[in-house]
Order: C-alpha cells, then structure tokens, then sequence
C-alpha cells in the first residue's frame, strides 16, 4: 500500500511539472501591501552555529520597519552570553531584534515558538532552526503567497550546505530529497495533506490560533500543528524551486537522534490525529489515504525489521516444508514494492541531478546504499515507532550543529556529541552477524546446491546493519 501511494504521488509529480502558478501574490512593489513579518529562531545550546545563524538573518532584504526578529533561546551553556553579544550588535544596525529567554524548557521546541508567539508583532511568522541559512531574498519569494487569505503555511524546500561530506551526508540528502521532491509536490499538488517541515517556512498567525496553537505533547509539533490547521481546511503552499541551505549530521549518533525523534513523532501523530482524520467529514476519501499512510510513515522500519529478521527462519522452513513454497512464490510478489520505490527515487534524482546513462549508473550505487543503510536503521527506529505508538513519552533531543561547510569543518570538539553508544548499538553489531548467518544459509540449504533468492536481501542488511554499528562505535563521520 505504501509503494502504490508512492507511485501515486510520483504520478501527481510529474503532473505538477506541466502546470503553470497562478496563484495571487502581493505586490510589493505597493508599499501599503507589504505585511508585517516576525522571525522566529527557536534555538537550544547552539553554541557552534550562532554567528553564522544571526549574521545571516540580519541579511534578510525586507523593510526594517516590517521586521521583527525573536531569538527564543533556551540555551544552558556558554553560547548565551555569545548570543546576547551578537545581538547587541545586530541591534546597532537599527534592526528590531530580541533576545527571548524562559526559566523552564516546557514544551520544549513548542513550548518556546508559543512563548515567542504572545508578543510577536507579525501578521505572519517566518521560523527557522539553527542550522539554517535562508537567501537574502526568501521573504519576498516565500510571503507574496499570503494574499490567498485561504493559505495558513508556505514551505519551502531544504538544500544542503554539505551533502558531499560524507556516505551519511550523502544517505540523509537522498531521503530528505525524495521527501521535499516526491512527496510534498505529490500531496500538495492533488490538495492532500502535506506537513510544514519545523523550520524554513512561514506561518500565518491567525492559522497557528485557529488550530489550536503550538502543542507539545509529541516530538514533531510541526505535524501535529500541520494535520490540525489542515484540518481546519487551511492550505498550505509548498515552493519546491525555493531552495533554503542546512547543514546535515556529520556524526551518526547526530543523526541517530534525529532520526529518533522524527520516526516517534509520527507514530505519536498517527495515535493523535488518525481518529480526527477518519471522522472528518470536509477530508476526501483519497486524502484521507495518504493522511493516514503520511502519518505511518516511519511505522514502515517496523515491517521492515520484521521482515529481516524472518526472512533467516524462513529459507529454512521454506526448503524443509515442501508445500509451503506456493506461498513463498506468490509473496514474492510483493518485490514489486522495492521496484516501485527505485522507479520513484530515480525521477527524484533526475530533477535534481539531471538524466542520461551515467547519471543513472550513479543513481544506481545511490540507491542501493541508501536502501542498505536505511535498514541498517531499522532497529534504531523501530524502537521509536513502538514508543510513540504505546505512548511512552521522552524528552525532545535537539540535534547537535557543526558548523560544516560543504567539505569543511571540524566535529570531533563538538561537546555536544553523545560519546557512549547505547545498547541498542551492540545489537545492530549482532544482527550484522545474523545476516552473515544468512548469506552462509544461502550455500546450505535445499537440495540443489543452495537457495540464493535472499542472498542480496542478506548481503544489503549486513552492509547496513554492519555500518550503522561501526560508525556508532567509533563516532566518525
């Protein structure tokens, strides 16, 4: 089900392509158009990132008088008193912009956004995280959208200041891409429900009240507050040619963190919103589909997992069990779905790095390697997914910045960094293991000299289970 939604949305994208914006903007060329914007920077021990984060803000070109920045800072260490510096500065070129503290971290990253929301002046509030570094010009790329007094959200699509970094770098690129690519063209451009993404986007004001405001209650409260607005049949504009720089992960256990908190947020959001979802009755049939499908979207590692760890038993019971292997033939159907997903990630490669044979070839290791790595993660977010669906609650875990530029950049001082691997770690070594056992099955079992049907499924978890492992153990990027 998951694959056919997939190809719909590819489907929906290729469509898209063809269609020429109409949509209304403002006329900033008219004075009297120009909207009120507030900047909010939610920010938490950033001690890396910011300089680079509030120069770069200072820079926006919008009218001084329009602008206001919050810089809602929940900081506990050092970087607080470098922030306020830079601040000060930033203030002396006659730019309005506020230091915002909280003696308590409620809420966490929501807690702060409807802190900073009681006294924002804006009649639209632009956020961004950390590590984010939008153009000079993306207010006025991003706010004319507003004149469709219908939008409550313009999102914008994620670029990557260092996707060569690293194979990680390079894994998580690959996955956001399909996801500000594929997925939110798809759903946007057929009216389904898309997500704002945390950062990189603009929220009308009266939107955020409407739904219910900023809620802190799941790790993702930028879906919960999307599925919400949605809900209230707001729409949202998503800009995939308006492209906003960020810095990826460099360190696994980075990544592992983020990784965390965005699969349990949505199986949280799935148990919170799928009631809503179903019963609403202003919510087509279709959209209903991939509503439901978006939010269990990080529930797929647990079918996954699932599937890996079976799939040694069961070379065994399949060649042991003579009349049993009708089933396995007809569940090698579901091989599709694996096509289905490289079909659709291609013309998301394609769009971003152009086509032709040798351009295909490279897709081809891209694929693979992500597909292996992804895996690899499956017991990571497994975990996650289970937690967010029997509703264990835990604390919101910033990921750490780096300050990586393209290439450059040190980490390895980074006191931020998660220095003792967790347990789940020693795990993901065995089950390297494991599927070591099961390429050696492969040579043993039947009565023909072997059964290599699973091989290349066994070989893809070892290499992503064995990297997962490796790079948790030794903290390299």
């Amino acid at each position: 089900m998951y694959a056919l939604a997939q190809l719909n949305l590819l489907l929906n994208y290729l469509k898209s392509r063809k269609k020429v914006d109409n949509s209304e903007k403002f006329d900033f060329s008219n004075t009297n158009e120009i909207p009120f914007i507030t900047i909010q920077l939610p920010v938490y021990n950033e001690l890396y990132v910011m300089e680079r984060l509030l120069k770069n803000i200072a820079n926006l070109e919008y009218p001084r008088e329009k602008l206001e920045i919050q810089v809602l800072d929940d900081s506990t260490d050092e970087s607080v008193e470098i922030t306020a510096k830079l601040i000060k500065e930033i203030q002396s070129l006659g730019i309005d912009i506020q230091h915002t503290r909280r003696s308590n971290r409620q809420g966490f990253k929501a807690g702060a956004l409807k802190e900073g929301l009681k006294t924002a002046k804006g009649e639209f509030i632009a956020i961004f995280d950390a590590d984010f570094l939008p153009e000079p010009d993306w207010l006025y790329k991003t706010v004319p959208y507003f004149k469709d007094s219908q939008i409550g959200v313009v999102q914008t699509r994620w670029g990557h200041i260092n996707r060569d970094y690293s194979t990680l770098t390079k894994i998580q690129a690959f996955a956001l891409d399909a996801h500000f690519t594929l997925e939110q063209v798809g759903r946007n451009s057929q009216g389904h429900f898309i997500n704002f993404n945390g950062t990189a986007g603009v929220w009308r004001k009266e939107c955020i009240y409407d739904a219910g405001n900023w809620e802190g209650d799941t790790l993702t409260e930028d879906l919960d507050l999307s599925y919400r607005a949605q809900l209230k049949n707001w729409k949202f504009k998503y800009l995939e040619e308006v492209i906003t720089p960020a810095e990826l992960p460099v360190v696994i256990s980075a990544a592992r963190s983020q990784q965390f908190r965005w699969n349990k947020g949505g199986a949280e959001n799935f148990q919170k919103m799928m009631k809503r979802v179903i019963k609403s009755k202003n919510v087509p049939f279709k959209t209903k589909i991939h509503s439901l499908l978006h939010l269990l979207n990080s529930s797929m590692f647990t079918c996954i997992f699932l599937v890996a760890v079976l799939s040694v038993p069961m070379l065994y019971i399949k060649n042991e069990y003579e009349h049993l292997k009708v089933y396995f033939y007809v569940m090698s159907f579901f091989v599709i779905s694996s096509l289905i997903f490289f079909v659709c990630y291609w013309f998301m490669f394609k769009a971003i790095y152009g086509g032709g044979f040798i351009k295909f070839i490279k897709y081809i290791g891209s694929f693979f390697t992500f597909f292996s790595i992804a895996m690899g993660f499956s017991l990571h977010n497994t975990i996650a997914v289970l937690e967010g669906h029997l509703g264990k609650k835990s604390e919101f875990i910033r990921t750490p910045k780096f300050n990586i530029n393209g290439l450059k950049g040190e980490w390895k001082s980074n006191k931020y960094i998660k220095k003792k691997p967790s347990f789940h770690v020693i795990l993901e070594g065995i089950l390297a293991i494991y599927f070591v056992f099961g390429m050696y099955s492969a040579f043993i079992v039947g009565d023909q000299g072997g059964d290599f049907g699973l091989f290349p499924f066994h070989f893809m978890l070892f290499i992503g289970f064995s990297y997962v492992f490796l790079k948790s153990i030794f903290s390299k990027a």
